[in-house]
């Protein structure tokens, strides 16, 4: 440990030795440099307690993903959430801090709109590295939403490649673009989009729907899980495969773990709590996150069991229904988290388990396998949340938050202009991530860097990648894959292949057909 000067001492040093100030003057001067000082340790301190708790939702996204596949896969699993977090810090202090607020906040480019940031690189020149932290952790929480839906079948180096690109470069400039003060959406601009900018306060869309449609692109190029839509021989299954994860503790230790997270990811969005009313606006974030958890949990849940009796005769409490419910909630209320009031945040929660549920089976329908329903989660409810602002915007809670309150939800005011620059800026955050993550993973599909091979895939991806040697895992006949691993042992195809409609026979070396 090493000492430091108490905060009186060194504002009494900064004060000139021959001085001719009054009294009265001296001690304002003192105060003022010694409450300066005291706000801004609180402020670090408070976004340290933020970072945390945003961080520990990797462990959440880590347990979640790890219940949900075979036993065969956790390792794997596991790798791809902690190479989530390593690639993130990496690739976001070298430049993808640069490009989301490089000079946003100095005073040479005040009024001016940029696309993106162009300073800051490797945080050179840049004063309060807290706040670095703090959005790495939302970079590294945007990057591991993909890494449950293409559970089972990716290939490490394609997911490393992705996690790097996505929190390097495309997610940067969704940042700069709506959190940015020079981003053309930001509310916080000069002049602000329509007089009232995109309001997406701890990020639904930045965060949220951006992973969450990159996981789409990804599970739809990347195609099922191997037995999922289709037989071992190709043929479309009359029933879809649930395919089980292999620990429903695990599923809801994640789940638990994510929520308490939460309460770090939209109070922490307030960035500091010691300006002026910033304890109302945290104090209504912390509410609204919780009342829209609760009620999106039980909307599922409900609808869920209701549903079920109508298609069998007899209703179910559904564990997954309701644990997906929770989370979609708290994604669909984190845009608006500190700007909508109670009873909104329990509406939005309503809302939220539906559209999960809606989602989850329209991606079924379509055949997209995605293991954890990261897709309906996280996409649907992402762009939801964003959408609620435009119609719940509380005009006292704007004007606390932002500054402004012309435009307001649609059904406080009738405008509708908030309304129309929530769709814009959801819009622009389908366009972006689409147009570079769909050529991205196009190409990782083409060269067979994206896919595990069917071999691998069938014998699980710990072994086939980690060294794991177990026998007979979730019903795997070890001895069988030998045998096809030898057969393939001279082949000329060294990628993975990109279809899940597979075109290697699984036969025994006699001839015979084996159902695997």
């Amino acid at each position: 440990m090493t000492r430091t000067s108490s905060v009186y001492e060194a504002c009494q040093s900064t004060l000139p030795i021959n001085t001719t100030l009054s009294d009265t003057a001296i001690q304002k001067q003192m105060l003022q440099c010694i409450a300066s000082s005291n706000a801004n340790s609180i402020d670090t301190f408070f976004l340290i307690y933020a970072s945390s708790l945003v961080f520990f939702m990797q462990a959440g996204f880590a347990m979640l993903c790890a219940g949900s596949v075979q036993k065969k896969n956790v390792q794997n699993t596991m790798l791809k959430n902690l190479l989530d977090a390593c690639g993130a810090a990496l690739s976001f202090y070298a430049v993808g801090f640069a490009f989301a607020f490089g000079g946003s906040y100095e005073e040479d480019n005040a009024g001016q709109t940029t696309f993106i940031g162009t300073s800051y690189f490797f945080l050179v020149g840049m004063d309060d590295i807290m706040f670095w932290m703090f959005q790495f952790a939302f970079a590294a929480t945007s990057a591991t939403i993909v890494a449950g839906t293409l559970a089972e079948r990716c290939q490490m180096t394609a997911y490393l490649c992705y996690s790097l690109v996505l929190t390097g470069f495309v997610y940067p400039v969704v940042v700069h673009s709506i959190w940015s003060p020079q981003g053309f959406l930001s509310p916080n601009r000069v002049d602000p989009l329509w007089g009232c900018g995109f309001i997406d306060f701890a990020g639904s869309t930045v965060v949220h729907f951006t992973g969450g449609l990159t996981a789409l692109i990804a599970a739809y190029l990347l195609g099922p899980r191997r037995g999922r839509f289709y037989d071992f021989r190709g043929r479309l299954l009359e029933t879809p495969n649930p395919m089980p994860g292999h620990s429903a503790a695990l599923q809801m230790l994640g789940a638990f773990i994510l929520w308490f997270g939460w309460y770090g990811f939209n109070t922490g969005s307030a960035i500091s709590i010691t300006g002026p009313d910033q304890n109302k606006i945290i104090s209504i974030a912390a509410v609204n996150t919780t009342l829209a958890a609760a009620s999106s949990c039980f909307s599922a849940l409900a609808t869920n069991y209701i549903i079920a009796e109508r298609r069998t005769g007899e209703g179910e409490f559904s564990l997954k229904a309701a644990m997906n419910g929770c989370l979609s909630g708290l994604v669909a209320i984190t845009g608006g988290c500190a700007v909508v009031e109670p009873w909104a945040a329990i509406i939005i929660g309503i809302f939220a388990g539906l559209i999960y549920l809606f989602s989850s089976n329209a991606l079924i329908r379509v055949r997209i396998d995605d293991a954890v329903d990261a897709v309906p989660v996280h996409m649907s409810n992402g762009a939801f949340g964003s959408i609620a602002v435009g119609l719940f915007g509380s005009p006292s809670r704007l004007e606390l938050a932002y500054g402004h309150s012309k435009h307001v939800g649609l059904l406080y005011s009738g405008d509708g202009v908030l309304l129309g620059a929530q769709f814009c800026g959801v819009l622009f955050v389908l366009g972006w991530v689409t147009l570079l993550m769909l050529p991205f993973f196009c190409i990782l599909n083409y060269f067979g860097w994206f896919r595990s091979d069917l071999l691998n895939e069938i014998a699980g991806l710990d072994t086939s990648y980690h060294g794991a040697r177990q026998v007979d895992v979730d019903g795997v006949d070890m001895e069988l894959v030998a045998q096809l691993r030898s057969r393939q042992k001279n082949s000329r195809n060294r990628f993975s292949q990109s279809s899940a409609e597979p075109n290697l026979s699984t036969s025994n070396l006699d001839g015979s057909d084996v159902t695997m």
